[in-house]
């Protein structure tokens, strides 16, 4: 091997390797975004949930039985969990309306209202006991900031492609005794 050739091996090996060191050493390290409380070690997640989910529906249920799709009819979502249980999720109304001035930052009272209760975003951590059917979640950042490092464990039904679970308290609701029911459908590519 040339002498050239050596030192620009050794930058390349420094560069792939630096960030995934960096990261083992300290995750929190010249980050300019706090990315909330280290996350305690997760039991391993079932390979079934691994992948991508396609929202199916997203329901408050009330004590009474009744039902309010918290999106709408027809809502649209995607779910996408990796095999360490690292996940991003999303869910939006299916028919929103623009702001009128084309502009984010300078929206209406009503625009401003719509668009957080039109949308649902948060990435975490995700872990399950396929024995048990109980599914553990640690949300790092929410678009529902009173979420922001909440966890919790819920029941989770897995039939063929379509996995569903309920969430104790949803972020909108919970104070009339509701409780949030979460149905989505794997995707195959």
């Amino acid at each position: 091997m040339s002498r050239p050739t050596l030192p620009l091996l050794a930058t390349l090996l420094a560069l792939t390797l630096a960030p995934s060191l960096a990261m083992a050493a300290s995750p929190m390290t010249g980050s300019t975004m706090p990315m909330g409380p280290k996350p305690m070690p997760m039991p391993m997640l079932p390979k079934e949930l691994v992948g991508a989910w396609t929202l199916v529906r997203c329901d408050n249920v009330y004590p009474d039985g009744r039902r309010v799709e918290l999106y709408g009819p027809n809502p649209e979502g995607m779910w996408l969990i990796d095999a360490q249980g690292d996940y991003m999720m999303q869910i939006v109304r299916a028919s929103r309306t623009p702001f009128a001035a084309n502009d984010k930052s300078k929206g209406t009272p009503e625009e401003y209202r719509a668009a957080s209760l039109d949308s649902n975003a948060h990435f975490g951590h995700v872990s399950a006991n396929a024995a048990t059917m109980v599914m553990h979640s640690q949300i790092v950042r929410a678009s529902y900031p009173n979420w922001d490092g909440k966890g919790g464990d819920t029941t989770y039904t897995l039939k063929g492609d379509e996995l569903t679970y309920t969430v104790a308290k949803p972020s909108s609701g919970a104070a009339e005794g509701a409780h949030g029911e979460v149905v989505w459908r794997r995707v195959h590519s």
